[in-house]
């Protein structure tokens, strides 16, 4: 998100409730103290589509078998150019910085 937020030159604004996490990701992630965001996700498609079309696009989606668990979690604002923030649970917010280092290994 951070990298297409720059290249578009917009802002982008997600929602930690609306994230589609498994229970049992969230919980090994807390347990380990993990942040989901920050881990691999093969298989995870991130679109961007105008607002207007959006539900369309979600509904389209939402009829094949692989985009059943399609959801909306953010939205392009024009807030701080290159700049991804997450409205928390508790009601505040966090920057979503690119992820400094390497990426956990993935077991396949």
């Amino acid at each position: 998100l951070n990298e297409m937020a720059e290249a578009a030159g917009c802002g982008i604004e997600i929602d930690e409730d609306a994230l589609p996490l498994r229970p049992e990701v969230k919980g090994m992630c807390e347990i380990l103290g993990l942040d989901p965001l920050y881990l691999a996700n093969e298989g995870t498609l991130v679109t961007f589509v105008p607002e207007a079309q959006a539900e369309a696009a979600l509904a389209a989606m939402r009829a094949t078998p692989a985009g059943q668990g399609a959801c909306i979690v953010g939205r392009a604002t024009t807030g701080i150019p290159g700049r991804v923030t997450m409205k928390t649970l508790f009601g505040g917010g966090r920057i979503v910085d690119m992820l400094v280092g390497e990426q956990l290994p993935r077991i396949c």
